[in-house]
């Protein structure tokens, strides 16, 4: 018998109700029917472009953001049903990292009565005892003793960071929500904060719902990988055979995008991103029918405007929302299909 996954994610919706005028409103689909689970001690990585609805799905299972319809269910509990009031074991369970630790960090306290606050708010204990833990939690993020009695700002962006996941680990959390953790951060610190994440979850069994724009980053991080476009799942399965083999178009579309270090692989990313549709991302209020990225990709035919693609297996453990899941696997990187739809055609043209 299999173990249940400490995270269940079943077809979960979040609409946002915008006023239009005076009398009138309109309904943002951030996201929509979006399913996935994450393992004990495993990280799921939610990639895409701003506005794909990632930040949102993290919030939904932090329970800042209410659910639109479907189910979060956490080690068994269901998260949606627990009305108004969120259990305090809950939020001691899931903890948050946010993108800019200075908005999360209180400017007047240092380190150590940050990390002492949580402790107490949690985990209550002697004077003496919560002096052992700071102590041990600071250096469990590699920064040293005597930061713990420094401010933010007078710390790195890097140190700020790993206060943060500090603060978060003080609870002892099963499950940590990173929210575009590294983005602000420089390539150099970026890759220290990564493998600290790795490091800790070896040491603790932590869980993670990573969430970044870069594919190449989550990769090194996930075991697993949803690709999010205007607020559904694309493509979803093993981390390396969603970065090694991307299935689905707009998967090519984030992976040329990045830049990586081998000139081989830049130049052929370098190529793909030359050939690609250049359309604007379509607005989140009033989606193009049938499949949503129909406007931008190059493989899009009459049947992808008029048909809603599902995600389906696609080889290797990867299941992908795309009509034309032939014909991209069989097109190199780095080159267009060998017959592109006239209507593709017109929108490169007029965007060129």
């Amino acid at each position: 018998m299999t173990a249940k996954p400490l995270l269940s994610v079943e077809r979960l919706s979040v609409d946002f109700k915008l006023k239009s005028g005076l009398f009138r409103t309109r309904t943002l689909s951030a996201v929509r029917d979006v399913s996935f689970d994450i393992e004990r001690g495993k990280t799921f990585g939610l990639v895409g472009e701003s506005g794909s609805g990632k930040s949102t799905i993290g919030r939904a299972v932090l329970r800042l953001v209410q659910a639109s319809a479907g189910r979060i269910e956490f080690d068994g509990q269901d998260v949606t049903a627990f009305g108004r009031a969120t259990p305090l074991a809950f939020r001691r369970d899931v903890q948050v990292v946010f993108q800019d630790p200075m908005s999360s960090l209180n400017p007047r306290q240092t380190v150590g009565t940050t990390l002492g606050q949580a402790i107490d708010r949690h985990r209550p204990m002697t004077a003496q005892q919560r002096e052992k833990e700071i102590a041990k939690l600071v250096d469990s993020v590699g920064l040293a003793a005597y930061q713990a009695q420094r401010h933010p700002h007078e710390l790195s962006g890097g140190q700020r960071q790993r206060v943060a996941i500090a603060r978060a680990l003080a609870v002892q959390p099963r499950l940590i929500v990173c929210d575009e953790p590294v983005s602000a951060l420089d390539v150099s610190t970026q890759a220290q904060v990564i493998n600290l994440l790795v490091d800790l979850q070896r040491e603790f069994g932590l869980s993670y719902l990573f969430i970044a724009h870069n594919l190449d980053v989550v990769r090194h991080v996930s075991h697993r990988i949803g690709v999010l476009y205007l607020g559904r799942l694309v493509e979803v399965g093993p981390a390396a055979q969603v970065h090694e083999a991307p299935r689905h178009p707009y998967t090519r579309m984030l992976m040329a995008s990045t830049l990586v270090a081998d000139p081989r692989v830049q130049a052929l990313r370098t190529q793909e991103r030359r050939l690609q549709i250049r359309a604007e991302l379509p607005s989140p209020l009033s989606p193009p029918p049938g499949c949503a990225f129909n406007t931008r990709c190059a493989w899009a035919d009459a049947r992808c405007r008029g048909e809603m693609p599902q995600l389906a297996a696609a080889g290797g453990g990867v299941e992908a929302a795309c009509l034309r899941l032939p014909a991209v696997a069989a097109t190199p990187q780095g080159q267009l299909p060998a017959r592109v739809d006239p209507g593709v055609r017109q929108i490169e043209e007029a965007t060129t």
